[in-house]
Order: structure tokens, then C-alpha cells, then sequence
């Protein structure tokens, strides 16, 4: 699907809005995950692959419009890898250790 530039950077700038007014943000909340229970962890990771795909969305859709700020696609990028480094210690943590 061909995008329109417009189009594109409006929805970059509107996911992007709706990351940063996240009053709860799931990034900035504790990382210690032995504190948390399992239902805690279900829950997060949910929320956490929502994120990371609404960031696989703005990172495409602002690298559509072509005159982008890459500095803005290199911050989302990044953010993105700490949410997938995130994602799989907690599913890690979910996933029990059967020794075979």
C-alpha cells in the first residue's frame, strides 16, 4: 500500500502523541519483575507488544514520508529494542524452566 506523505506523518505524529501522553507509561514502570505477579506480567506484556507494534507503526510511517527526522526514527528505534528486550524477560519469567 502507497502512502500518502501526508497521511503518513500525520498518523507518525499521532501515535507518536499518544506514546508520550500515556500518563502510565509501561516503560517507566519498575522492572523488577520478581515483585510482580503472574497476572501483572500477563497484563504488561500485553500492553508492552501493543506498544511495540504501535512503535513498528510510527517507525514505518515516519520513514514513509522520507524527510523525516532520523534522529526521531533512531530514538523510536531504540525504544522499540528495549520494549522487545523487555517482552522477552518477561515471557522468560512466564514460561516455566521444565528440565527434559
Amino acid at each position: 500500500m502507497r502512502w500518502n506523505k501526508g497521511y503518513a506523518y500525520r498518523i507518525g505524529v499521532i501515535i507518536l502523541g499518544a506514546l508520550q501522553l500515556n500518563g502510565i507509561a509501561p516503560m517507566n514502570a519498575p522492572s523488577d519483575l520478581s515483585m510482580k505477579s503472574d497476572d501483572v506480567l500477563r497484563y504488561e506484556l500485553v500492553v508492552f507488544r501493543a506498544e511495540h507494534s504501535d512503535l513498528d507503526a510510527a517507525i514505518r510511517a515516519l520513514q514513509e514520508v522520507g524527510t523525516s527526522d532520523q534522529l526521531t526514527i533512531q530514538r523510536l528505534k531504540k525504544k522499540k529494542l528495549a520494549l522487545k528486550d523487555r517482552i522477552a524477560s518477561i515471557e522468560d519469567r512466564l514460561t516455566p524452566d521444565i528440565i527434559a
